[in-house]
Order: C-alpha cells, then structure tokens, then sequence
C-alpha cells in the first residue's frame, strides 16, 4: 500500500495546472487546480506518516486562498505535532467559514479554548437558523468534558439526549459511555456503548474502551466476538487490534497483547486505550521503565483520564518508588478536584506506606461519603479492615456495597472475610457467585479449591477410628492389607478433591 500511495504521490507531483493567459481547451478543464493538488499531495503525505511534509505543502499555499478542508487538516496536523497555537488559529478559520463545523468546535475544545468563547462564534447562525438551539448546550456538554467535569458533563449530555432532535444519537451516546467510564460507572457506561452499537452496527469509535470493560467483566467470549466483528468492518483502525489485545491481556497472555497493541498504535499513535493496553502488557512482563513511557504518553494525550495516571501509579508501586507514586497521586488529586476517584487514588498510595495508614483511612471515607457504591474505594476499606481484622466491618460494608450492584471482586474479598469469621458455608456461596460473574478469577478459584481442602466431618470420624484402631493394638491388621490401605488413600483422595 506504501509503495502506491508513494506513486499516487509523484504523478500528482507531475500535474501542472494551466496558466489563465492560455486558451481554455476541453482538457485543461478537467485538470484539478493546484490548490486541489498540494491538498491531495497533503493527503498521500499523511497517508505515509510524512506529517511534517504534509504540513509544510500546506503552509505554501497562500491563507486566503485555504477552502475549509485544508485549514482542517491543517489544524489537525498541527494539533497532532503539539503547535497548540497555530492549530487553535486553523480551527478558528474554519468555523469562521463554516460555523456549523462541529469537529472544529470539538478540536478547539480539546485545546482549552473556553466553552463561552467558542460559542460565541456560532451564537449568529444559531440566532438565524431554527431548530439549533440545542447547539450552544452541545458546546457547553463538550466543554465540560474536556475539562474534565464528568458529572456535569453527563448531566448536560442526558438533558441533549431528552430533545427529540438528538434522541438516540449514535455520537451522544458514545460520549456518555466514555464519561460513565471516565466516572468510574462501568455499568451504566457498558450499557450505553450496547445501546450505540445496536443503533449502528458498524460502530467503530469506542469500541475500544468498550472491549476492555467486557475483558474486566471477565466477558471474554463477548470480547472475542466483538474483536472478530470489528475486524470484519475495518482493520485499519486502532479499535480491532485494541479489543483482541483486551482479550489477550485478561488471558494473560501478555507478550500477544503486547503485539496487539503496538500494532494499533501503528495504525493510529494518538490511540489512548492502545497506549494502556501495551503500557499494562509491558508491566505484567516486568519492563516496568518501558512502561512508564506509554503511560506519560497516554497522560499527555488525555490529561482528563484517571486510569491513564492509575498505571502509571501502579507501575511506580511495583517498582518500589513510593516518593513518585504519592508525589503524581497528589497532583491529580489538585488538578482533576476531590472526588471519590482521585480520593481513592490517593488512598490507595497511602496504604502503602504504614506512616500514612490513618490518612488513607480518612480519604477512603471521604470517598465512600461521596460515592457509596465506587468499587475502588471499597475494595481498598475492606483491605485496611483485612488488615486491622475488623472483618464484621468488612462484611457489613461489602454487604451493603453489593446491595445494589453485583461485582466479581466484591463477592470474592466478601468470601474471605466469611472464611475469617467461620462462615465457610456462605463464603462458599460468595466464591460461586463471583466465579458464575468472572470464571477466570484465579483469586475466587484458590479461594473455593482451600475451602475443599479444608478437613471435613467424615475426614475426622475417619481420624477417630484409626486413633482407636491404634490404640486397642490392631495396627497389624491396617498395615497388613495392602487393598485396604489402596481403598482408604482412595477415600482420602476424594474428600481432598471435594
């Protein structure tokens, strides 16, 4: 494909557009103009990841003779780079041109131009157009996402939802999955993305995001059916190879995640969930330092997203730098606001420190004030309670989290904590559970396999007689018989395998 889009691209080179003093002639008319060239030669130059090249053909043409299209490229291309100024410039051409132009609006947005700012520059062709009153609430929607206030964002987004005009819109929807999941609501962000997807089968954008959360579910079969389905649409996008990696990874089969995802970044470098995926793959196999990079990487793309700054957390954990680990826990907790995920984070940096324990404590609470079902934070209280063997509390708190919501982890940990107190009965019943929700969770299975190894009423009546035996001298008769001696290591083989 390379070697033609490099042919496509030195014949276009070789067009030169007729002069204005020549005589128009039927053949000279149907040659593009050199405006329409460079434009074409930009593309091929994308096409080949030659971005610099496509920026600099650009450049030459003139400003006032850029049509839209090319200011958009332009703009992305810049973006792209990390020239913020020139890119924020290109965008504002075009919505000066084109006012309705929403990917404009969206990349001036994602620059930290101000919501107010940008809606200003439609606010005449929403005054004279009808039925565009929702646009200035899309703006705002949009601006809250970008700067990171989930919750108002979601709440904008659901009243845009509402308006006849926008109900079950495929890209709405789409962004509500993403801010459910940027919340920390797995569920309800699960669900959106099934319902943008059944309204567009050949739903590509998200899919990513959506695919990891089946492989967190442990849905692993739903997984490898959406992989096989996306690749069936394009496998030119990022999103295919993202999915089947998701699938690797939670089979632990990192090295072929790993693959996946450097051949999704391949297809697309501003891949945030294909930066995830490899930096997670990369840690696992203990290339912690290799890691790092993809995660400062992922951070810089999406400077909003929590799980971004959470592997990188994880990975200054693994590799012992506490300092690092609570010195990027803090800066998120002031940039991104108190709220019960940056409070978890945090926590969760504090318990690895027994000088910080009690302050853990406290910013748990705080976070399970907030947000009483947040799985996170009450993953990480039961962990302090597991610690201070308060296991009545942490039964009593994982009852009330798994109230309304069921959740592999939680009934697992919730097993544990029955064990502790000698409920093996219903810590049996917890292990079940969570292992009907994520059959692959090695932590429930282990759980479940000491529960069995664990003595049994008949094990002991059994102990009892040979006590007896040898103590009224009939140890000859035991040992004597070597098919009795077969039957009862049988016996015992099986209640060990119970």
């Amino acid at each position: 494909m390379a070697l033609q889009q490099k042919k496509a691209l030195s014949k276009t080179s070789k067009v030169r557009p007729s002069t204005g003093n020549s005589a128009s002639t039927p053949q000279s008319q149907c040659l593009p103009s050199e405006i329409e060239v460079k434009y074409k030669m930009a593309e091929c130059y994308t096409m080949l990841k030659q971005d610099k090249d496509a920026i600099a053909i650009l450049d030459g043409i003139p400003s006032r003779q850029r049509t839209p299209k090319i200011n958009m490229m332009l703009a992305n291309l810049y973006k792209k780079a990390g020239q913020e100024r020139p890119s924020v410039t290109s965008y504002k051409e075009v919505l000066r041109q084109c006012p309705l132009a929403l990917d404009a609006i969206l990349g001036l947005l994602s620059l930290s131009v101000k919501g107010a700012e940008v809606a200003s520059m439609t606010m005449n062709v929403i005054q004279t157009v009808p039925n565009l009153d929702w646009l200035s609430v899309w703006i705002k929607a949009y601006a809250f996402v970008h700067t990171g206030d989930n919750s108002r964002a979601i709440n904008t987004i659901c009243s845009l939802e509402k308006k006849s005009l926008l109900r079950d819109n495929v890209d709405l929807l789409g962004s509500l999955a993403d801010l459910y999941f940027r919340a920390g609501d797995n569920k309800n962000s699960v669900l959106k993305f099934e319902q943008a997807q059944m309204l567009d089968p050949y739903l590509i954008k998200g899919m990513d995001v959506y695919g990891y959360l089946l492989a967190r579910e442990g849905r692993l079969e739903d997984v490898e059916n959406l992989g096989c389905r996306l690749f069936n649409i394009s496998d030119q996008h990022a999103e295919p190879w993202v999915v089947s990696g998701c699938h690797s990874f939670y089979s632990k089969r990192y090295s072929r995640a790993l693959y996946l995802g450097a051949k999704a970044i391949q297809l697309n470098s501003n891949s945030v969930q294909a930066l995830l995926l490899k930096g997670a793959a990369l840690r696992n196999m203990g290339r912690v330092q290799e890691a790092i990079i993809h995660f400062r990487e992922a951070i810089r793309l999406a400077p909003c997203r929590l799980d971004c700054y959470e592997g990188l957390i994880e990975c200054y954990l693994a590799s012992n730098s506490i300092r690092e680990a609570m010195v990027m826990a803090n800066n998120v907790y002031k940039t991104l606001g108190a709220n019960a995920q940056t409070l978890t984070l945090l926590a969760t940096v504090c318990l690895e420190d027994p000088v910080t324990q009690e302050k853990a404590k406290t910013l748990l609470d705080k976070a399970l004030t907030q947000r009483p079902d947040y799985i996170k934070a009450v993953v990480k209280k039961a962990e302090l309670l597991s610690r201070e063997q308060k296991y009545e509390d942490g039964i009593a708190l994982l009852r009330n989290a798994l109230a309304n919501q069921s959740d592999c982890v939680l009934h697992r940990i919730l097993g544990d904590f029955l064990v502790a107190v000698n409920e093996y009965q219903e810590a049996m019943d917890q292990y079940s559970i969570a292992l009907s929700l994520d059959p692959n969770d090695q932590k429930s299975l282990e759980g479940m396999q000491k529960m069995e190894k664990e003595e049994s009423p008949t094990d002991a009546t059994q102990e009892e007689d040979v006590d007896d035996m040898e103590g009224s001298g009939e140890e000859g008769d035991l040992e004597g018989s070597d098919s009795e001696a077969a039957q009862w290591a049988d016996q015992e083989q099986w209640f060990g395998m119970q």
